[in-house]
């Protein structure tokens, strides 16, 4: 299936899972390892408004930077801009094969990505990524889960996610964390009509 094409300016939904849906974070330090290689392959091209790391697969939240605020060697069209999401879990799956001492690959081959065309889905979207570790059962408060980027969006401290961005797209801390709390309630009465109605998903 032919991949969207990354663009400057443009949202995504960015996210993949291990090969075989195998897990990519192994100890706990790797999840730090991980946003520090975000980090440095990501964030000159990128603003990251959400993520959320769990043991098997990603999430990121993200735009690629307007065309004024790249590095030059992306505006000459030296660089494009899928070879630092290529680094980054290039570089993440040497250092992991090393450190375990496995071979091939560690991820599934394609990186997904989504385009966010409009405001009411890039909402959706953050509600989504925050709510993930909750929805796949790895633990019951999304507020205490480490490896997301809700306390960053949440503490006072230095952080590099787009936290007033986030903010203002929701009006306020209270309304996200509304909504969360709103949309956990939500998907137990799913759940509960599913089992209810015996619907098989």
């Amino acid at each position: 299936m032919k991949q969207v094409p990354f663009e400057e300016g443009r949202f995504y939904h960015v996210f993949n899972r291990g090969n075989n849906k195998e897990n990519i974070f192994i100890e706990e330090k790797n999840y730090n390892f991980f946003l520090q290689k975000l980090k440095l392959h990501l964030l000159p091209i990128c603003n990251i408004y959400a993520y959320c790391l769990l043991p098997n697969h990603f999430h990121l939240v993200l735009q690629i930077k307007n065309y004024n605020n790249l590095p030059t060697n992306y505006k000459n069209g030296k660089r494009k801009l899928h070879q630092p999401f290529s680094n980054l879990l290039n570089s993440y799956t040497k250092s992991i094969n090393k450190a375990f001492n496995r071979t091939g690959s560690l991820f599934q081959e394609h990186l997904h990505r989504n385009v966010i065309d409009n405001e009411t889905y890039f909402r959706d979207l953050i509600l989504y990524v925050l709510l993930n570790p909750v929805n796949q059962g790895f633990t019951n408060n999304f507020k205490t889960y480490p490896h997301s980027s809700f306390l960053a969006t949440f503490n006072s401290g230095k952080t590099d996610i787009m936290r007033k961005e986030v903010i203002d797209s929701f009006e306020n801390i209270e309304n996200i964390i509304y909504c969360l709390d709103r949309r956990i309630v939500i998907n137990q009465q799913r759940l509960k009509e599913i089992e209810e109605n015996d619907i098989w998903l």
